[in-house]
């Protein structure tokens, strides 16, 4: 039992959560604290939760991404369109505040999301280009189409129905937790409890081995990235409704980094096959206590890239067997130190040939 708990993928990754509240603890006596107002929890906890949503429902689709031996640098872009355009028609309607324009814009919003999506899963299961050079293009070209929508400018909107989606509360929980814990579930049950899971590791490990047994990979992978930008825009539309307004130039920057971090905390292999989707919440949440922590120690916001790297990097130390041999100093036993034998009668030996064999008998 012990050594198989010292060989999870999760347990690093989890002293490390540990840790970093702790280090919270020490710096704010109050930290743990939860208090009820209203029906709502509140607490530093609830906001870690609130504000590592996005990201955690980014590294979901991620997750799956990667698990199919690719890559999605274009969510951060993603993002910013689908808040873009969300906000932009609220903004243009007549009734901001109205339920039906809200639905309305954020169907636009998951549409478009959707129609990005495919675009990526053409481009690499169809005409096969490389995924880091397809997610590249969205990537560079998305964050200008946000620009062209806002036309430059940060796009205001007041709507109490659109804040519920990122500020809102729900059975005492932030809406956004809700949602990004639901799609968790959902997509747990259908790559553990179905065969989906299964073909999507088979194709990651192979793709042609898979092909050949029979799995149309390429329906997976182009479903992958379909699901990896629908889960950008359901993020996009979480960060804008929290501070209601559509920032095409901040709105998920660097995301795709964030995202790709807590994939890697988590236990996933970059080189595809098996996958881990509660190493990615775990590595989420690392990523957002490490924000929060970096604020509340009041170091400056600037090097939290910093602190962040120097996370990833001995986590990932941690995850290595190599490295976990060399820090408990493991060698194989020596031949010349072996226990010698007890001593007891010496084996038989085996005739050498010219030598009579007394155990045979003869006539």
């Amino acid at each position: 039992m012990k050594r198989r708990l010292l060989a999870s993928p999760l347990l690093w990754p989890t002293v490390a959560l540990i840790v970093l509240l702790l280090i919270n603890v020490v710096i704010t006596p109050s930290f743990l604290t939860i208090r009820v107002q209203d029906g709502h929890l509140f607490g530093s906890l609830i906001d870690i939760l609130r504000n590592g949503a996005p990201t955690m429902l980014i590294a979901l689709g991620m997750t799956l991404v990667i698990a199919s031996r690719g890559i999605d640098l274009s969510v951060g872009a993603v993002v910013a369109i689908s808040g873009a355009l969300g906000c932009a028609h609220i903004a243009s309607s007549a009734d901001p505040a109205s339920p039906g324009t809200v639905i309305t814009a954020m169907s636009i919003a998951l549409g478009v999301a959707v129609a990005l999506g495919l675009w990526n899963g053409v481009l690499v299961s169809v005409f096969g280009v490389q995924p880091i050079i397809a997610t590249l293009v969205l990537m560079t070209a998305g964050r200008g189409i946000a620009l062209l929508i806002t036309d430059g400018q940060i796009v205001t909107v007041t709507s109490p129905a659109f804040k519920v989606l990122g500020a809102g509360y729900a059975f005492g929980l932030p809406v956004a937790v809700l949602v990004s814990l639901s799609v968790f579930v959902v997509v747990g049950l259908l790559t553990r409890y179905t065969a989906l899971g299964m073909l999507l590791e088979s194709v990651g490990i192979n793709p042609e081995a898979s092909r050949l047994a029979g799995v149309r990979y390429r329906s997976i992978v182009f479903a992958v990235y379909v699901f990896s930008a629908l889960c950008a825009g359901i993020a996009g539309l979480m960060i804008a409704s929290n501070i209601s307004a559509a920032d095409a130039n901040n709105a998920g920057l660097w995301i795709e980094m964030d995202a790709i971090l807590a994939v890697v905390i988590g236990g996933t292999s970059l080189l595809g096959g098996r996958f881990s989707l509660t190493g990615t919440i775990l590595g989420a949440l690392i990523i957002q206590t490490l924000t929060t922590t970096v604020y509340t120690a009041g170091i400056t916001p600037e090097t939290t890239l910093v602190f962040k790297a120097l996370v990833v990097v001995a986590v990932c130390l941690l995850q290595a067997p190599k490295f976990r041999a060399l820090l408990s100093r493991r060698r194989p036993p020596d031949a010349l130190s072996a226990p010698a034998p007890a001593a007891g009668p010496a084996p038989e030996q085996a005739p050498t040939s010219g030598a009579p064999n007394t155990a045979m008998v003869t006539k």
